[in-house]
């Protein structure tokens, strides 16, 4: 298929929704865990004493499991084709899901989630890094925009099965949700960039390519520095929120689930809002630091938020997702940031490599914990994550409509 075949109103419509779906499915199977573990411990007897300390272990573990992803996908997608990616990550983590709803034991529940990683890991670099190579360089992050605003609500999706479905059932129907999709995904196409690529017989998905080479690695780190708060803000900050609320005083047991739902309609509308931001003023780097400030001063807020009730609760979610609604600019920053024989692995190991991120910060902040409490923790955590963002925002080039078919060599 030519450039301009590929690039057709049509087949481009088509990537963007089956992205979407993709990452619609994504987000559901990714917070699962975070909405019903509650509910789900109760039921296979984990003493309640236990279940915030048992709940990051299987969470960390699921993280490793993208972190690992994150490899294994982004090389296939370089290597292979970014379909190849599309087919065989949904499929793991359908799957994954499926037998995630008979867990009875804790291990088995973290097993399942690392594998369940590991399908997750390749969603949102293929979709993102076939939707980018798809549209015009101008107009791209309207695609990237639409991708995560439709995708995230995946979150409030796995709220509301979970809110009226057993915790079993809501694994069954994410799975099953993935399975369905696959159908979908056999009219696309693949990626003409990819394909001339493959003619051009340069290394393809070689991750050495990035670490032996110092400006290469530098470009990459700074991807990986400007999206460190959004998993900490949602992994820690909004997930233990019954442990927040009874620190901060709460009349109220906040429900971790509905602050998850929330939060992440948050970040569906702060998709929109950073993609046409970004649109109008050409520049994904300021609307970077926009967000890295807003998401700051929203954290401060909740973390001094003295006998927060459940309403209240439910708004500063709302508040604390729009304020990290900037996912997809930074998947969309990382994958402009490097030639079409890397983007794959970089579009997919940036995210994996924040998500992964979590288990450090998750040992940092409980070091924090037990020296300053679960408050100051957060404070402390938060201010050191923003700091890192803000610099590596202010270190990464400009990328907003730099033509992306080149390759690096």
């Amino acid at each position: 298929m030519t450039q301009e075949q590929f690039k057709k109103p049509k087949n481009v419509a088509l990537i963007i929704l089956v992205a979407s779906l993709g990452y619609f499915v994504d987000i559901y199977d990714l917070v699962i865990f975070s909405i019903v573990r509650i509910q789900s411990f109760k039921d296979i007897g984990v003493h309640e004493e236990l279940m915030r300390k048992q709940g990051e272990f299987v969470i960390n573990v699921q993280m490793a499991g993208l972190l690992l992803g994150g490899f294994i996908w982004g090389i296939i997608g370089d290597k292979y084709g970014r379909l190849k990616v599309l087919f065989g990550s949904i499929l793991l983590y359908s799957v994954a899901n499926i037998i995630n709803g008979f867990v009875n034991d804790v291990n088995t529940y973290a097993i399942i989630r690392f594998i369940a990683g590991i399908g997750l890991a390749g969603e949102l670099g293929a979709g993102i890094t076939l939707v980018s190579e798809s549209m015009p360089k101008n107009k791209r992050g309207y695609g990237t925009m639409i991708v995560a605003g439709v995708g995230v609500l995946g979150a409030a999706a796995a709220y509301f099965v979970a809110e009226h479905f057993n915790w079993r059932n809501a694994y069954f129907v994410g799975g099953g949700m993935g399975l369905l999709l696959l159908l979908l995904r056999v009219g696309i196409f693949e990626s003409s960039m990819f394909q001339q690529a493959t003619d051009e017989h340069v290394a393809r998905g070689k991750f050495s390519m990035i670490l032996t080479s110092k400006e290469r690695l530098s470009r990459y780190l700074y991807c990986l520095g400007i999206g460190l708060p959004l998993w900490f803000v949602v992994g820690i900050l909004i997930t233990q929120a019954p442990e927040f609320g009874k620190a901060l005083g709460s009349p109220d047991v906040l429900s971790a689930g509905k602050g998850i739902m929330l939060a992440y309609i948050g970040i569906s509308i702060g998709e929109v809002i950073a993609g046409f931001i970004a649109q109008m003023t050409r520049s994904r780097r300021l609307v970077l630091a926009i967000f890295h400030v807003a998401s700051l001063i929203t954290v401060f807020i909740y973390l001094g938020s003295k006998g927060i009730t459940e309403a209240q609760f439910g708004v500063l979610s709302f508040c604390l997702g729009l304020s990290v609604g900037y996912w997809a600019t930074f998947v969309t920053v990382a994958s402009e940031q490097f030639g079409t024989n890397l983007r794959a692995t970089v579009t997919t190991t940036a995210p994996n490599f924040i998500r992964g991120f979590l288990i450090p910060v998750t040992f940092l902040f409980e070091f924090f914990v037990n020296h300053f409490g679960i408050i100051n923790a957060g404070y402390i955590v938060m201010c050191i994550l923003a700091v890192v963002s803000l610099f590596c925002t202010y270190k990464i080039r400009e990328s907003f409509s730099l033509d992306l078919n080149y390759v690096e060599k």
